[in-house]
């Protein structure tokens, strides 16, 4: 009996242990710090840091004159320009969804006149959490003018 006893004892230590060492806290900090990146290179147009939070195989999909265009890696970091950053440009993180070594997350940047809202794919890879594929969407700023007071007469 003593010996059942020991063994169960045993078996709840180890599970103990290795349930530790999955922290999805540190998973989230990584998934954020992979985003954080995408979003500052974005902000200044920088391809080396929009580069290193993707994948090789990462992919965009835009739907755009009534098809699904695919555009890969190596043609999304061509021809861009480093920038300074706009007073009008903005990125956050709305959301973060964890699944053993999978992730989806969802983004917003907002520039002068467009607003983007991007939908990512993450995997965990042995060279951490990447950014594997990304769908996005663009929606014009609504903007109205205001009726200029009449002057009083």
């Amino acid at each position: 009996m003593r010996k059942l006893f020991l063994f169960i004892g045993l078996c709840f230590t180890f599970l103990n242990v290795t349930a530790q060492t999955e922290d999805p806290q540190s998973d989230f900090n990584l998934i954020q710090k992979t985003i954080n990146l995408y979003i500052d290179g974005q902000s200044v147009n920088d391809t080396v840091k929009v580069g290193k939070s993707f994948d090789d195989s990462w992919q965009i999909k835009v739907f755009r004159d009534n098809k699904v265009n695919v555009i890969s890696k190596k043609q999304y970091l061509t021809g861009w320009k480093k920038a300074t950053k706009s007073d009008n440009w903005f990125g956050r993180i709305v959301s973060i969804d964890i699944t053993n070594n999978i992730a989806v997350s969802k983004i917003e940047i907002s520039t002068p006149t467009l607003l983007f809202t991007d939908y990512f794919n993450l995997l965990k890879t042995d060279k951490g959490w990447l950014i594997v594929d990304k769908i996005s969407t663009r929606t014009p700023h609504k903007t109205a003018e205001a009726p200029a007071n009449k002057p009083k007469q």
